[in-house]
């Protein structure tokens, strides 16, 4: 499900590439992939160190885990050096889980805040299911 605090929407500045052809927005769209936003649902990571006073097992989630989960599904793919953009995923998007369900509340129904079949604002194209989509 896409987390209430996901991030979406268009760029400011940024022109759309041709692998991206939604219609909402006149400029890139900000989501090609997602993982493990959600920080109660993240990853378990055991700190020895005391983190904001807690340590132990803690649960982190957002875009400082999703970043390095997506770019080590790509270094497995071992697809590196041929890819020299972000339009892969778009030609394999069967190879992802699409995220159908949730929304981040910023845009009411619309594509670009809430998940659904396809391409969505929050998720992108989905998240990674093994390594066929990158």
């Amino acid at each position: 499900s896409a987390w209430s605090g996901a991030g979406s929407g268009c760029s400011a500045y940024i022109a759309k590439p041709s692998w991206q052809t939604d219609s909402g927005c006149s400029r890139r769209t900000i989501a090609d992939v997602s993982a493990v936003a959600d920080p109660n649902t993240g990853v378990a990571v055991y700190d020895s160190y005391a983190y904001l006073g807690a340590s132990g097992w803690l649960v982190f989630g957002g875009t400082s885990v999703a970043s390095p989960i997506v770019a080590s599904v790509y270094a497995l793919a071992g697809n590196g050096a041929t890819i020299n953009n972000g339009a892969y995923p778009y030609s394999h998007s069967g190879s992802l889980f699409d995220v159908i369900s949730g929304s981040n509340g910023s845009c009411a129904g619309s594509y670009l805040c809430t998940a659904g079949a396809g391409y969505d604002g929050p998720t992108g194209l989905g998240t990674p299911n093994g390594t066929a989509g990158f």
